[in-house]
């Protein structure tokens, strides 16, 4: 059956179709894949080339993304140090044809528990511009993604941009992701950590997150309390572990649950000590 395939003019006419039950199109990474095999939605509104939803903007509260920018842009973009564990996720996000194609709001409305970009996103507290005809609204990505492949979006919203409030001066991040191999790989587990160190070397403030271990990424509050004033090259572990309650690890072809918690303590002890090295 032939598809019904809108390019429109501008976000108001994607606004448009968006509320006439068109399915949103961007980079297409996720969309056909999850298609193969069977029918694609029999409308469909591309809005990957609307210009006005692509590129970062830093502004006076931090920064701005776009939601149609492609990774590839986000990893190409000189950033500050706080955004290097996002530039290391935009980096793993399949292969160079899917970072130049692949969006970062298609990432977060696809919600994939394995969504490299979200545990990164967490860790530096981003929010998301969700726009209907009647205007926009502000909501923390953290209440955005509501379940295993299910966001806030309403039927008649897009999500135009990813907002990202402006972090500590100095503010270190890493981003480490493990797979079955090294290249175009779901991940088994992520870790993202964002570290801000005191005049002494210790921690101040710490931001934790762990992807693929639960429906939605999750952040890790309790752990992140207990490392403020703590050197981070001292983190073990076992510390890590004891803060992993929250998790929610499935068994499945790529590993077990019990093979995720493990891993999961050893991926954010790893994120968070090479946010304390001296780089």
């Amino acid at each position: 059956m032939p598809v019904d395939y809108v390019v429109p003019a501008d976000v108001a006419a994607a606004l448009e179709m968006r509320g006439a039950g068109y399915t949103v199109l961007a980079g297409g990474t996720d969309l056909y894949p999850q298609h193969v095999g069977r029918s694609m939605p029999k409308r469909l509104v591309d809005i990957g080339g609307l210009a006005e939803l692509r590129g970062i903007v830093e502004t006076p509260g931090g920064f701005r993304l776009g939601a149609t920018t492609r990774w590839a842009d986000v990893a190409a973009t000189d950033l500050p140090r706080a955004f290097d564990g996002l530039r290391a996720a935009a980096r793993e996000v399949g292969a160079v044809q899917v970072q130049h194609a692949g969006t970062i709001g298609g990432n977060l409305c696809n919600a994939s528990p394995a969504a490299d970009g979200v545990p990164v996103l967490l860790t530096l507290d981003a929010s998301v511009e969700l726009t209907s005809a009647t205007g926009s609204r502000s909501l923390p990505l953290v209440s955005f993604l509501a379940g295993y492949r299910q966001t806030a979006l309403e039927p008649d919203e897009l999500l135009t941009a990813v907002v990202v409030p402006r972090v500590a001066d100095g503010a270190r991040s890493a981003f480490l992701k493990l797979g079955l191999r090294r290249y175009l790989v779901i991940s088994v587990v992520m870790a993202s950590a964002v570290v801000v160190l005191d005049a002494n070397g210790a921690i101040a403030e710490a931001r934790v997150a762990v992807g693929a271990c639960s429906p939605v990424a999750q952040r890790l509050r309790s752990l992140e309390s207990e490392l403020v004033g703590r050197s981070a090259a001292d983190v073990d572990e076992a510390t890590v572990a004891g803060h992993l309650e929250g998790l929610d690890p499935i068994d499945d072809v790529r590993a077990s649950a019990d093979y995720r918690r493990v891993a999961a303590s050893a991926l954010v002890r790893r994120a968070i000590v090479s946010c304390g090295d001296d780089r």
